[in-house]
């Protein structure tokens, strides 16, 4: 028998085809990603299971020992929050600007092509190169012409604690720069006129309508960074990273009745990842070192996990807060 509707026979059964290839697509992906969750479980399970015998209350806060099979990561946990510290103070600052600088004041020229360009380049540099990069320029040009200038002999001229910042803020710049740009871009054009309507000056629009709305994607950007930052070793091996210290990297304020501690930024400093790095390379009781180096590979994942949570929390509620801000 002739069928009398071709076109409409061919139409279902190309919909038909199409549903299939999507359930399978669907299928394919969402196996996927449940072997990614899996993996990384099994990761972490070997990990807390070696590990967790380790952990205690003296392991994290008590002094290092030039056996890497004793002591304590108290001091690489202080120089890691340091580090972390000084990365966010110094390439937050320039991410932030440099995003709102290209989404609201950069016109779409060359220019801002390049600007984009650069940034994505800039992601993709090995963390090796940042490494080196840091040390030929912050330490041997910026630190010994520092040093030759205020005659600080050698203060500034060497790796220590600010160099390393200094490197992990460039190395991190990329993430926050593209997290506030999506998040600045996300801002209905439309409030934008509204406002520029009211009589609103362009820095008015930003400040008032523009970075509330914006500010989950910029702190999820921060935090992000933070969670990079932590677990980065290679651009920390030249720029004053150390296995063993037998002080923390500070110095005292002296206000006459008692002295202010404060973290000394021209000083060396342990770091989380450089200790796991160095006890599972160089040393030389591997086997009873092992669960030591557990033991800090847990602690340092239980700090990004930690970031990233505080990210999505944070990304929550000022989504709450705004959608409420909104509905009223």
């Amino acid at each position: 028998m002739e069928n009398k509707h071709p076109e409409i026979f061919r139409s279902i059964t190309n919909k038909s085809a199409n549903n299939w290839q999507s359930l399978l697509g669907l299928y394919i992906l969402r196996g996927l990603t449940w072997f990614v969750i899996l993996i990384f479980l099994l990761i972490l399970g070997i990990i807390f299971v070696n590990g967790a015998d380790v952990i205690s209350w003296r392991f994290l806060l008590n002094s290092p020992s030039g056996n890497s099979a004793k002591g304590g990561i108290g001091f690489a946990v202080f120089g890691t929050f340091a580090l972390c510290l000084f990365m966010i103070i110094l390439s937050v600052p320039i991410g932030v600007l440099s995003a709102i600088y290209i989404s609201e004041y950069a016109q779409n020229n060359l220019l801002k092509k390049v600007i984009r360009i650069s940034i994505n380049n800039l992601a993709g540099v090995p963390s090796i190169v940042f490494g080196l990069f840091g040390l030929g320029f912050f330490v041997l040009i910026i630190g010994k012409n520092l040093d030759k200038v205020l005659s600080t002999g050698l203060l500034f001229g060497k790796p220590s604690l600010l160099w390393a910042a200094a490197t992990l803020a460039i190395l991190v710049l990329p993430t926050i720069i593209v997290s506030t740009l999506e998040s600045l871009e996300r801002v209905p054009k439309e409030q934008r006129d509204s406002a520029f309507g009211l009589g609103a000056t362009k820095w008015q629009v930003i400040q008032k309508i523009i970075l509330p709305q914006a500010r989950p994607g910029i702190l999820t950007g921060i935090i992000l960074a933070v969670s990079r930052g932590a677990g980065e070793v290679a651009p920390v091996l030249f720029l004053g990273c150390a296995f063993f210290l037998p002080d923390l990297p500070l110095t005292y304020l002296n206000l006459g009745l008692f002295s202010v501690p404060l973290i000394n930024p021209a000083e060396q400093f342990m770091f989380l990842a450089y200790n796991i790095f160095v006890s599972s390379t160089q040393s030389p009781i591997s086997n009873l070192s092992n669960p030591y180096q557990y033991g800090t590979v847990l602690v340092l994942i239980t700090m990004v996990l930690i970031f990233n949570i505080t990210a999505v929390i944070f990304r929550y509620r000022f989504r709450k807060i705004l959608d409420e801000v909104t509905n009223q």
